[in-house]
């Protein structure tokens, strides 16, 4: 935390070129309604948020990458090692796979560029770094129109009141559905409550916190029950014996008694408590809904079949794909052209792009390497070791007897 403290105060401090400045027009502040930093706590403590994120970020973005270029360019191998180049030395991969978890969780994450002017270095905030975002509006109307600065916490610049240029950071933002500089994730649903008229619902996350709290407390109390000895005609002494034993009792439960006759009377649950299994089931299927993955079903749910796991899984890739688009065209814009661009390449028409996966390869089959061996396009001994891939079992080297044979004009000929 504190190198992340030292890198932002030393923008801060260079004025033009690290992009610090409040800009000079009529502008309103949007805050979060929620704190971002709120949201991710709620990743960090709640086992079922941290496991559908850290899925979501892993199918978005865990495959890797690798960038393409138009080859028709001049340029294209130069262009394309300057961005391999780049992405190597800050660690891109790395970055965008912290980044991911961020922008799915709470729909936010900050990337400072420490020098706007020449792209260098980017360095990940803190989630509660900014605090305000400016915004400018439609003129004569109050719609948001453009970001025009980021306001940090006084905890991160050293000064109240500082700033950073919209070119100053890289904001990774999930829109929501409302006019915000602040986008939103997937847990926030899970902290907002709900008014209705004059009744207010609480958050799904605090019915859930609440159910996991009293549950221990539910078992603890009727797992090892107390029995009750009714003793007939007890003298006070005696009545307070039993209820220094009673206060005394262990967690797991006693049995309380002093005379015979005596009638015996289990304290056992209320019958009628067994209805809240069906409010339980509720609140935790709309927990889990919230979180829009079928990983805690797939643990947790008896009979989800190997089939209906696929199905959901294909539901959840439709929920990635706008995701992994984003992220894309947002590295190619503010990242990939930069870098192009810093390396006097013309950004147009190299055209570089990133690709998430790994690089297709032609799939060879044996009749291909058949007729690249007949057009003479490659060497006997080369054609045995692609043979052996095939689990072709070929001697080490060629008999002797055998005559060597090649094809010309598709017509066999002994190689003398």
């Amino acid at each position: 935390m504190s190198k992340v403290l030292e890198k932002i105060r030393e923008v801060l401090s260079y004025a033009p070129a690290s992009g610090a400045a409040s800009p000079k027009q009529r502008v309103f502040f949007d805050t979060s309604a929620i704190p971002l930093a709120d949201v991710m706590k709620l990743y960090d403590r709640d086992p079922t948020c941290k496991a559908s994120v850290d899925l979501l970020a892993a199918s978005t973005v865990g495959m890797g990458f690798y960038t393409t270029v138009d080859e028709k360019y001049e340029k294209a191998a130069q262009a394309k090692a300057a961005v391999d180049r780049f992405c190597e030395e800050i660690n891109l991969d790395g970055l965008l796979n912290d980044m991911a978890k961020a922008l799915i969780g709470c729909g936010n994450d900050f990337w400072l560029k420490l020098t706007p002017e020449k792209l260098t270095d980017a360095l990940r905030m803190p989630i509660d770094a900014v605090q305000r975002i400016g915004l400018s509006s439609v003129p004569d109307l109050k719609i948001p129109y453009k970001v025009t600065g980021y306001q940090l916490k006084s905890a991160y610049t050293g000064s109240a009141g500082s700033e950073l240029k919209p070119q100053a950071v890289i904001h990774w933002r999930l829109c929501g559905d409302v006019p915000s500089g602040f986008g939103v994730g997937l847990l926030q649903v899970l902290l907002h409550t709900l008014t209705v008229d004059s009744d207010k619902r609480p958050a799904y996350s605090w019915m859930k916190a609440k159910i996991e709290r009293i549950m221990p407390r539910i078992f603890e109390k009727y797992a090892g029950p107390d029995v009750l000895a009714y003793l007939e005609k007890a003298d006070p002494a005696t009545i307070k014996q039993f209820e220094s034993a009673i206060k005394n009792r262990p967690e797991e439960g006693a049995w309380l008694f002093y005379n015979k006759p005596c009638e015996v009377k289990p304290v056992t649950i209320d019958p009628r408590a067994q209805g809240f299994v069906y409010y339980i089931d509720h609140i935790v299927n709309q927990f889990y809904l919230g979180c829009e993955t079928p990983l805690p079903r797939l643990f947790s749910t008896p009979g989800f079949t190997e089939a209906s796991a696929k199905a959901a899984l294909d539901l959840q890739d439709m929920l990635i794909k706008p995701v992994q688009r984003y992220i894309k065209r947002q590295v190619e814009r503010e990242i990939f052209a930069i870098v192009v661009a810093q390396a006097g390449f013309d950004t147009d028409k190299a055209k570089v792009r990133l690709n998430f996966g790994s690089p297709k390869t032609p799939e060879l089959v044996p009749s291909d390497l058949i007729k690249a061996a007949e057009l003479g396009l490659i060497r006997a001994e080369e054609f045995r070791k692609n043979a052996v891939k095939f689990g072709w079992q070929l001697w080490n080297s060629q008999p002797e007897n055998m005559p060597k044979r090649t094809s010309i004009q598709g017509k066999e000929v002994k190689e003398k």
